[in-house]
């Protein structure tokens, strides 16, 4: 088993006042700051019911360079998206010198980069769906053509499903290429995959990284957009997932290479889609700050793996680092 799950289930590691002052990084100025919040609020509330000297910080309300004046020794990021998902903040964080949780620089800024994403997958030889780049209703009308309907239209440095539309028709397309061209002039038009639709988080880094058990997500009339992502209770989350026997060893072992060819670690959370007819996994997207919600999905599949939600806080608090300690991130040969 790996040494990061079994620290986490035992709940073992750095002494917890060895962390010192901790910053949870919560808000920002993303399209997803609500959801950020929510993050925030529960990673807090943990850290804190575990004795960290844990405060909220808004990189929205107060300048990141307070982080040093005020002393703070880590930050846990509980940011999304833009200014906090992107490589950004975790910038900053290396200037100043503060260990973070999460990746580095460089596996932060390509993964939130969903079609920079998909083209080291493909160099790599890992199944992700077909796509094209478009920069307007015009090239959305041509993608419709080339990969046929229906097409999945979303921006493609943008999360939580925020800009995403399902196109069925032709006439559908400037529509969705203008709801998404609000979120990203960088528009993504992709080949949907009919059938299961999963995610699996990993933990730790390189050699080290494990895959926790793999969720599968049934949505009302299989529309997982963010309201039933964050807002209703409709949503079901099947872990076990009860797939074919097999098919989860299958998917942890994919989504480990496509968290290691991304020279991610601490933590992430990749999305898959089984083809329904061909059982063939196809890499989406891949998420390295994760929802800590009360519909979050790390959380789920952690508890399923023996790790309460207080033990996974401070699990991944205890391995923040620097790019600086852990050398530059590089996919692994």
């Amino acid at each position: 088993m790996s040494e990061v799950l079994t620290q986490m289930q035992q709940n073992t590691g750095t002494p917890i006042a060895a962390l010192g002052k901790v910053a949870v990084l919560m808000g920002g100025r993303s399209a997803e700051r609500e959801v950020s919040l929510m993050s925030g609020a529960g990673v807090l509330a943990a850290l804190q019911s575990q004795g960290v000297d844990a405060h909220a910080f808004d990189p929205a309300e107060r300048d990141l360079c307070e982080l040093k004046r005020l002393g703070f020794a880590r930050c846990f990021i509980a940011l999304h998206g833009r200014y906090g998902e992107d490589g950004t903040v975790q910038g900053a964080l290396e200037l100043l010198g503060i260990p973070y949780t999460g990746s580095g620089v460089l596996a932060s800024s390509v993964a939130m980069d969903k079609i920079m994403t998909k083209r080291i997958w493909r160099a790599e030889g890992l199944p992700t769906p077909a796509w094209r780049t478009v920069h307007s209703a015009a090239e959305t009308g041509a993608a419709f053509g080339e990969l046929g309907t229906p097409m999945i239209v979303k921006p493609s440095r943008e999360g939580s499903t925020l800009g995403l539309t399902k196109v069925t028709s032709v006439d559908q397309c400037a529509q969705a290429y203008a709801l998404a061209a609000r979120h990203d002039p960088q528009v993504l038009c992709e080949q949907f995959v009919s059938g299961d639709e999963v995610t699996c988080p990993v933990l730790g880094a390189g050699a080290g990284a494990v895959a926790l058990p793999t969720i599968r997500i049934v949505a009302p009339e299989g529309n997982y957009d963010y309201q039933n992502k964050y807002f209703t209770n409709d949503t079901q989350y099947l872990v076990p997932c009860g797939l074919p026997d097999g098919e989860e060893a299958a998917i942890n072992d994919l989504v480990l290479k496509a968290y290691r060819t991304l020279g991610c670690r601490g933590w992430a959370r990749a999305d898959v889609m089984i083809d329904r007819a061909t059982r063939q996994p196809w890499l989406l997207e891949i998420n390295t700050a994760p929802g800590m919600t009360g519909h979050s999905l790390v959380p789920m599949s952690a508890r399923a793996a023996g790790v309460s939600y207080e033990a996974l806080c401070l699990g991944l608090l205890r391995r923040a680092g620097l790019d600086a300690d852990n050398g530059p991130d590089q996919a692994l040969e």
